[in-house]
Formats: C-alpha cells, structure tokens, sequence
C-alpha cells in the first residue's frame, strides 16, 4: 500500500498509514511542523553572530536559514531544539533555553 504522505495528519487512523510508516515521496519534511516536539529552544543572539555559517550545516533538520551569505534567525517550524548549532558556535551567538517557547 502506498500512501500519499502529505495526505497524513493527526486525525489519520491507523488503517491510512503505510506499513511501517515507510515514505515513499522525497522532499515532504517541508510539509510536517516538527518544532512542538522540541524540549529545548535556540536563541540567536545577533550582535555576537560573526556569520561565521559553522551552524548551518550542522543543523539536522536545516532549520537555520541562510539568505545572500548571512543567517538570521530560526525555522522554529521545523526545529527540534537538539542543541547541536549552540554547541558548534565559536561566538557564543546560539544560547539553549528551556522550553519550546519562542
């Protein structure tokens, strides 16, 4: 059975789920908000950031977006609050707080 994925949501039974919930579609990530699952919020700090861009390809779920060479804040849409953009910041720029709050 295969299933179009961007038909699934949270009313979805059981019965309209592909078999071990494979995905047969590329590219739909876009289409589910994952950022309320997170536990743990990023906050971009402008005035420390040196667009260094060490941030960007270390984000799992590309939620740091980057425009003409320079990021700005957050796809909180899609951002699962892992840590990982804080960690690698040379600069101090990315702070964890606690929560899912933006």
């Amino acid at each position: 059975m295969r299933t179009d994925i961007t038909n699934i949501h949270k009313q979805t039974p059981h019965t309209g789920l592909t078999e071990a919930l494979e995905v047969f579609a590329g590219g739909t990530s876009v289409h589910f908000n994952t950022g309320d699952w997170r536990n743990n919020t990023p906050v971009y700090h402008a005035d420390k950031c040196r667009q260094c861009l060490l941030c960007t390809p270390c984000c799992p779920d590309s939620s740091i977006p980057v425009t003409d060479g320079k990021r700005a804040g957050f796809d909180y849409d899609h951002c699962k609050g892992c840590g990982i953009c804080a960690e690698v910041c040379p600069f101090d720029a990315i702070e964890m707080k606690a929560g899912n709050e933006v």
